[in-house]
């Protein structure tokens, strides 16, 4: 067994909260400028080079890129060979507060969803933790913004609705989304489990790199039509019209009941943010 000390963990925490929101990944940055140059709109050319200029001032400078950073989601892969010196849950935790306190983060998060007063750290945050074989651990932190998180959708498709009508639902949830997710967007698409594993796998499939394909035929095939027909929408950048709505769509599957079919989309803004570490 390997040890490692949540000291170890919370720094990291904190570093990856602060540089998640500073540095858009090279994937991301890559696609704005491609989709830029096949961008037929006058309008949508303008709006993607603001996107790009935006991510470069950001980077250089080591702000934010978007004033919301976000609720602090990670997807932690603890290797069966790890033992965690302390609690992993409450290592996070106060890496977050750091984070966030340090880097002159906005504090975005509520104790309560009715009563609505903040927390003042952007605490508690959302942790996925999944066993897998090794002695490693790894943490992503992907800031979610409350723009994009809100046009997110799940649906429990009858499983005669099939390919067709999880497509159809995947478009319409971007269609009726417009302007408000501040497009061009990244669209994380979750098909089977149960209605609480399909919106997991959405979220988790927005980790992929932008220009990656899925790496099961039938799935990659699905990911470029509905890109081309999001595309097809003219809602642009920023909603102000062009070919360039979406820069990606990824799709996570998981067995299900045979009488269900769970589908889920999770909206990602241009502002594509993870960052990770392995310990």
């Amino acid at each position: 067994m390997r040890t490692i000390y949540t000291e170890q963990i919370s720094d990291a925490v904190a570093k990856l909260c602060m540089n998640a929101n500073y540095h858009l990944g090279d994937d991301v940055l890559q696609a704005l400028k491609d989709f830029r140059a096949r961008e037929e709109s006058p309008v949508a050319i303008e709006l993607l080079d603001q996107c790009i200029e935006n991510a470069r001032i950001a980077h250089e400078d080591e702000v934010p890129i978007c004033q919301d950073t976000g609720f602090a989601v990670f997807f932690v892969e603890m290797g069966d060979q790890v033992y965690i010196e302390g609690n992993l849950k409450e290592a996070i935790t106060r890496g977050v507060a750091r984070g966030y306190t340090e880097g002159y983060l906005r504090k975005s998060i509520v104790e309560d969803p009715l009563r609505r007063k903040n927390t003042g750290d952007n605490t508690p945050p959302i942790i996925w933790t999944e066993t897998v074989p090794g002695d490693k651990l790894k943490i992503i932190c992907a800031p979610k913004g409350g723009g994009s998180e809100n046009m997110s959708e799940v649906k429990m498709l009858k499983p005669s609705d099939g390919e067709e009508g999880v497509k159809n639902f995947v478009v319409d949830r971007i269609r009726r989304s417009g302007a408000n997710p501040c497009p061009p967007v990244i669209v994380g698409v979750g098909i089977g489990g149960t209605y609480d594993k399909c919106a997991q796998i959405s979220k988790k499939a927005l980790l992929r790199d932008v220009g990656s394909k899925h790496p099961d035929p039938y799935y990659a095939a699905m990911e470029e039509e509905l890109l081309q027909r999001i595309n097809d929408l003219g809602i642009g950048p920023q909603g102000l019209g062009g070919r360039t709505t979406a820069l990606a769509v990824f799709i996570e599957a998981h067995p299900c009941h045979i009488a269900s079919l769970p589908a889920a989309v999770n909206v990602q803004c241009h502002a594509a943010r993870h960052k990770s570490i392995e310990l």
